[in-house]
């Protein structure tokens, strides 16, 4: 066994690897309709590690990444609840893209699991990813949906 630590950067980019995985994953779920189990093993296999743009990034962590879908799945009513809490009133769920569903959702459900990370460790990283996905505008409503989520979620 090797005592060589893991650069922080390495770390950080399998971390967001793991959350680009998750909303993928999400997102995958949702379409079609198969089991979180089917889903991680799925990607575990083949796309755990692929980008947006079909390249490949920093191997994701596996850990991180089913904590995230698992999680989602475990706690959906009460990351749902937190989410349309912060929607425009009348709004539902499926009204949203299902990406961003999957995005808020994903960071959502971080704000419950993993108490140790600060707030602003998983806006950033969510806010990031929508930026990856969306135009500005989206990327700002992301921002200010987990922001009070997160709020929400830790009160």
């Amino acid at each position: 066994m090797s005592d060589q630590k893991i650069p922080f950067e390495v770390t950080r980019a399998r971390r967001a690897g793991a959350r680009l995985a998750a909303v993928q994953a999400l997102y995958a779920m949702e379409q079609t309709g198969k089991s979180a189990k089917e889903t991680i093993r799925a990607f575990m296999e083949d796309r755990l590690g692929i980008g947006p743009d079909e390249e490949p990034v920093e191997e994701a962590d596996p850990d991180l990444f089913k904590a995230i879908v698992n999680g989602v799945v475990d706690n959906q009513v009460a990351v749902d609840k937190a989410i349309l809490g912060r929607l425009a009133s009348g709004w539902k769920l499926t009204r949203l893209d299902a990406t961003m569903r999957a995005l808020l959702r994903a960071g959502a459900v971080e704000f419950i699991i993993h108490p140790h990370l600060s707030h602003a460790v998983i806006l950033d990283e969510y806010v990031s990813l929508a930026h990856d996905f969306f135009d500005e505008g989206e990327a700002k409503f992301a921002n200010a949906v987990l922001e009070n989520v997160g709020t929400d979620l830790r009160a």
